[in-house]
């Protein structure tokens, strides 16, 4: 593995965090592309400087010269361009869901089955110290069959927080105003069918409806706290997990569950985990109630450490790379057809919620047959890159939407 990627980066603003674990690992930036040009000069500074081409058109940067490319746009708008990418052989390295509609799926995994392209969805919560353990514990055969797992990514938000608007929900049809709380489910899903192998097969989900009141700067029309989601997976086992909820503290909180034992990382503790075993059925030489911090036992320990997210970010480019070097494709769930099921959990779980909890079926994308089912279907709570109106409520209660006056401050924080 002596040769030295070449990677482009879309999306100044995520991708440049990303970027800067490409290069602890070797790679090269050798371009970069964002509308905003005091974002695209400040990374372009921090990822090689002069060598770094700048540009603010997508087609002309992918005929720079690249390996691969970091899609770090907006949440909903990958897969158009990663379909531009396969297009030209380019490896896709895929930050978030990788689908905004069940159409732009389709479209997705037709176009990569007729590429050469290597595609990783670049979900890191997987890599973080106790979700490492948990995959290793789940996967290890010790807690029996698996029957039940959770997975929640708890993370409020400060409606004060101006610095935050500022940088990441800067204009008033930004993809965060309109954003279900089901949609960004990679972090809570992503880790629990890693440690337990199970894909979902059919969901369901309820929203806990609690709106942002007073007069805070706010534009979002989501006014739920949480989507509860359930799937049913295809091997038995049944999935309890929530999108981006808003309840309670924050906290990154998983449990996998079988039929001799379990395994959690406990709330407010760090990185500990506690691993129990049914007295009568635990290993030999295993105590029944298990409480301690992982170790890494990875050679590039301090590499990670110094990363985000955990060293969740560092650990996932990692394994792209290694990918494209050794020209396979990515283990579940980091894969193409995983990250395409993710994302129709993701959007169908909200229609289950708007439906009262009605169960959907998740397509199986491997099938031509399911993919016809949903070739046409453009269905979206957001507003398209080309002014089109989004054509599903974003919440419980699809008339809620932010006060006069919450839209009123939110403008004059933002000078908009």
């Amino acid at each position: 593995m002596n040769k030295t990627l070449k990677i482009g980066v879309f999306g100044a603003r995520r991708g440049a965090d990303i970027a800067k674990n490409f290069l602890m690992l070797g790679c090269e930036i050798v371009a970069i592309c964002d509308r905003d040009v005091a974002f695209r000069e400040s990374a372009a500074k921090r990822l090689g400087g002069e060598s770094v081409k700048q540009y603010d058109d997508f087609d002309a940067f992918i005929e720079h010269g690249m390996d691969a490319v970091i899609l770090a746009n907006f949440f909903n708008e990958h897969a158009p361009y990663a379909i531009k990418c396969f297009e030209r052989g380019i490896h896709v390295y895929s930050e978030c869901i990788s689908n905004g509609t069940m159409a732009e799926g389709v479209a997705l995994i037709r176009a990569f089955e007729k590429s050469s392209s290597i595609y990783m969805l670049a979900e890191n919560y997987p890599q973080m110290l106790f979700n490492r353990e948990m995959h290793r514990i789940g996967r290890g055969g010790t807690l029996g069959k698996i029957l039940y797992a959770e997975g929640e990514y708890n993370h409020p938000g400060n409606p004060q927080n101006v610095e935050f608007k500022k940088v990441h929900n800067y204009y008033e049809k930004h993809w965060r105003n309109f954003l279900p709380r089901s949609y960004y489910i990679t972090h809570s899903l992503g880790p629990v069918m890693w440690a337990t192998g199970a894909t979902p097969k059919r969901v369901t989900s309820f929203a806990i409806y609690a709106p942002t009141e007073g007069d805070v700067p706010i534009a979002t029309f989501g006014g739920d706290r949480a989507s509860i989601v359930t799937t049913q997976n295809d091997d038995g086992s049944v999935f309890r997990i929530t999108g981006c909820a808003g309840f309670g503290g924050h906290h990154n909180a998983y449990r996998i569950c079988g039929t001799k034992g379990q395994i959690e990382n406990l709330r407010g503790m760090g990185e500990q985990v506690m691993l129990r075993y049914n007295d009568w059925e635990k290993p030999e030489g295993a105590n029944e109630v298990n409480l301690y911090t992982p170790s890494w036992n990875d050679p590039e320990e301090e590499l990670i450490k110094k990363s985000g997210h955990g060293g969740g970010d560092y650990l996932t480019c990692r394994m792209f790379r290694d990918c494209v070097l050794e020209g396979h494709q990515p283990e579940m769930p980091f894969d193409i057809h995983s990250a395409v099921t993710m994302s129709s959990v993701a959007i169908l779980s909200h229609r289950s919620m708007i439906a009262g909890g009605v169960p959907f079926d998740i397509p199986d994308f491997h099938n031509e047959t399911d993919r016809v089912l949903w070739q046409d279907d453009r269905l979206s709570p957001f507003w398209g890159s080309d002014g089109s109106t989004p054509t599903l409520p974003v919440c419980s209660h699809p008339d809620y939407k932010p006060t006069e006056k919450q839209v009123e401050l939110y403008s004059e924080v933002l000078g908009i």
